[in-house]
């Protein structure tokens, strides 16, 4: 699963939704909240890896002049990140679209056993 981008059309604020429209693919909201969290997770773990490794390029043991420079590089990639939308968003936007795969182990043997 990949890291969103900016090219995502998830609204930047929360958004009331209709509680019918996510449980439709499980029948279960319970079930289908757990999957958008876990989705959420792994969103953020991804952005908050590749946030590090960008910021891991300007870490240094001199105090020099340039340091301001890079701090100015810094603020830019961080405000690139804050005004990403939220991973939850993005988590829900995807499922809504049925973008997420997931399966459920447990369904999985009770249907098979039928």
């Amino acid at each position: 699963m990949s890291t969103p981008n900016s090219k995502h059309t998830v609204a930047g604020s929360t958004v009331t939704r209709d509680l019918r429209d996510l449980d439709r693919s499980t029948d279960n909201i319970y079930e289908s909240i757990v999957i958008m969290s876990k989705r959420a997770n792994q969103i953020s773990n991804n952005i908050k890896e590749e946030l590090h490794q960008k910021l891991s390029e300007f870490a240094s043991a001199n105090d020099n002049l340039e340091e301001v420079f890079e701090n100015r590089e810094q603020i830019e990639i961080s405000k690139h990140y804050e005004k990403m939308p939220k991973p939850t968003l993005v988590a829900i936007n995807e499922f809504l679209e049925e973008k997420v795969y997931y399966r459920n182990p447990q369904k999985d043997a009770l249907n098979e056993g039928l």
